[in-house]
């Protein structure tokens, strides 16, 4: 498949163009020749029989940015001084940095927040250790724990690599929930190490999101913390999307007119947000869900060579003990998720699913099938990507669920707390609004942090985990 042309590959080229008239035009006719997108014009300054101006392109992929650039440096009278990646841009020196919340400019001001102010604060926690939740940033600070083992669709690509990853998240949690978040990014990919080194660190924390984890250990690492900590820990990459696979669910369903209860649903992917999707559609209703991996459909027979995840899936899904591909699989199937990767779910395979489908596509940057092929055959379409309708985005969940548990001081997330989030998000967009292209709310709709965190906090007291007094 060939991508349009996309942001994460937009880069700046400083040209000195000679002063004469159709020059700019022959540039433009170029880049529109290689099929790259140009964006903002900047005149810089005039020497001479030249000007200087810096043009922004969107390209496709490293290689086609250089085609471009080829390209324009071949048209006489004009000169490619520099070029400079946007992407790489943003993330000289770090995308984060950590800022005062009081001004230092006098002496009581340092006098109060550090010694010998400080002494009063840190015996008085020491007295009542509870205290840090109301004296200390730890109300509300996450950390954003990786070993760099699965990273979004790079694979193992160690903590280093993955720091720009938990940087942005830690951005997402600021900017949509007003959460101080960290990037933590460990050199172990060792369960117990891992769980030791968020327990230690775990003090001046709210709570722990884990991030980019690899299959099956990042469900071990999470239960052990869980059972340890008194504080939220979340593994995003399994319950963010779960929550949000189930609100664009919830009213995918509402414009077909079917029930959770009663439709076939095929997930492909059984890593962890395959096994966290299913487990989630179970607890809202659902009832007959086929998982396929690369083998094909998971069932029992496969158990003495399933690990403990797809064997959880192959004892809890499949209730009419089916065997065969995903082909096989889609038959009859009303729902398709797909968590898996590009391409694994050809247009005939769709053709072979009830009458008016709904495909969620979600693999990133290609999806399982792409929306161009899906179209003729599918009533609703989303994917992970922010260039088609309906993106399921993991951003619609965490910063609101966090939100929600930091304010009710919960000692977990739970499943009442993530049902609770997904309606939310479900009932951000009115039935009025309801469309095949608009089951899901943008991740800009400023309604949907707080409508989440507001129903997170309200079933966090309502299931017994929230540790603060109610007001």
């Amino acid at each position: 498949m060939q991508t349009a042309p996309s942001v994460s590959y937009s880069f700046t080229m400083r040209l000195h163009i000679h002063n004469k008239f159709g020059m700019f035009a022959k540039i433009l006719a170029a880049i529109a020749k290689q099929e790259g997108d140009p964006g903002a014009v900047d005149v810089v300054r005039v020497e001479g029989d030249y000007k200087v101006r810096d043009l922004t392109v969107s390209a496709r992929d490293d290689a086609h940015a250089t085609a471009i650039i080829e390209a324009i440096r071949k048209i006489k009278g004009v000169t490619v001084s520099n070029v400079s990646d946007r992407v790489f841009l943003m993330h000289l020196g770090g995308k984060i940095c950590i800022q005062n919340k009081v001004p230092l400019t006098t002496r009581d001001a340092l006098s109060m927040a550090y010694t010998p102010g400080v002494a009063r604060v840190c015996l008085a926690i020491a007295e009542d250790k509870s205290k840090a939740n109301t004296l200390t940033i730890k109300h509300n600070s996450v950390a954003v724990v990786s070993d760099g083992s699965a990273v979004l669709g790079l694979g193992n690509i160690g903590p280093e690599a993955a720091m720009p990853v938990m940087e942005g998240k830690a951005m997402l949690f600021k900017e949509f929930g007003g959460i101080d978040a960290y990037p933590i990014c460990l050199q172990t990919q060792k369960v117990e190490e891992i769980v030791a080194a968020v327990k230690w660190i775990s003090t001046g924390f709210g709570g722990i999101n884990l991030e980019d984890i690899s299959a099956p250990r990042c469900f071990e690492i999470e239960q052990q913390l869980k059972r340890e900590l008194d504080i939220p820990v979340f593994h995003d990459d399994q319950h963010g999307t779960a929550v949000v696979v189930l609100a664009a669910a919830r009213n995918a369903l509402a414009i077909t007119k079917k029930k959770l209860r009663d439709i076939q649903i095929l997930i492909a992917g059984a890593g962890a947000a395959g096994v966290a999707i299913t487990k989630m559609l179970q607890a809202a209703g659902a009832r007959n869900i086929l998982c396929c991996d690369r083998q094909g459909i998971i069932n029992t027979q496969r158990m003495p060579n399933l690990d403990v995840s797809k064997a959880w899936l192959a004892q809890h899904t499949n209730p009419r003990h089916l065997n065969g591909s995903i082909e096989d699989a889609a038959r009859g199937a009303h729902m398709f998720i797909g968590v898996s990767g590009p391409g694994v779910f050809p247009a005939r395979a769709l053709k072979k699913m009830a009458k008016n489908p709904i495909v969620f596509a979600l693999a990133n940057p290609t999806p399982e099938i792409t929306p161009e092929e899906a179209r003729p055959y599918a009533r609703i379409i989303a994917t992970g990507r922010s260039d088609y309708p309906n993106q399921i985005n993991n951003v619609l969940a965490f910063p609101g669920i966090f939100r929600g548990a930091l304010d009710a001081r919960a000692r977990d997330i739970n499943e009442a707390m993530k049902l609770a989030a997904a309606k939310a998000i479900a009932e951000c967009i009115s039935p009025d609004e309801l469309s095949e292209e608009y089951i899901v709310p943008s991740v800009f709709n400023k309604q949907v942090v707080s409508r989440v965190a507001r129903a997170v906090e309200a079933a966090a007291f309502a299931s017994g985990v929230a540790q603060r007094k109610r007001s």
